[in-house]
C-alpha cells in the first residue's frame, strides 16, 4: 500500500507542487489585496508610500505572480525580504516563540517561499508558456 501511495505522488508530483504554487500565491495575493485595497474585511488600506504599502505591493503582485507562474523565484525572493521584516519588525519584539508572537505565519510563508525559491514555477506557469523557459 505504502509503494503504491508513494508511486502515486512521484506520478502527480508536478501536478501537486503546482497546486501548492497557486495555493501559495493566492493566499499571499489575498494579504496584498487586505492591506492595499481594503479587501477580505480590513479596517483600512495602507498608504502606497509607506513600509505597509510597500509589503502590501509586493505581496499583491508577488502573490499573483507566483500564482500564475510569472518570475516566480524573483518573487518569492521579494516574498522572503517581506517575510524576514515582518517577521523581525512585528513579531520578534513580542516575543522569541512564533507561535506566542504570532509570527508563525511569516515562518511558514518563508519556508514556502525557500521551496518556490528551489523549484521555481514548475510544470504549468504563464512564464514558460510565454517564453518557452524560466527567465528567473
Amino acid at each position: 500500500m505504502e509503494n503504491a501511495f508513494g508511486k502515486l505522488l512521484e506520478k502527480y508530483q508536478a501536478s501537486f507542487y503546482v497546486v501548492f504554487r497557486v495555493f501559495v500565491g493566492l493566499l499571499f495575493f489575498q494579504h496584498g489585496a487586505q492591506k492595499l485595497l481594503g479587501w477580505f474585511g480590513a479596517q483600512q488600506s495602507a498608504a502606497l508610500f509607506s513600509l505597509m504599502g510597500l509589503a502590501g505591493f509586493i505581496e499583491l503582485f508577488g502573490g499573483l505572480a507566483i500564482a500564475l507562474g510569472l518570475l516566480t523565484r524573483l518573487s518569492a525572493l521579494g516574498g522572503i525580504a517581506t517575510m524576514i521584516g515582518a517577521y523581525f519588525m512585528v513579531h520578534f519584539p513580542k516575543g522569541w516563540i512564533p507561535i506566542m508572537n504570532k509570527g508563525e505565519l511569516a515562518l511558514l510563508y518563508f519556508a514556502a517561499f525557500l521551496v518556490l525559491i528551489v523549484y521555481g514555477a514548475g510544470k504549468f506557469s504563464l512564464e514558460k508558456a510565454l517564453f518557452k523557459k524560466e527567465l528567473f
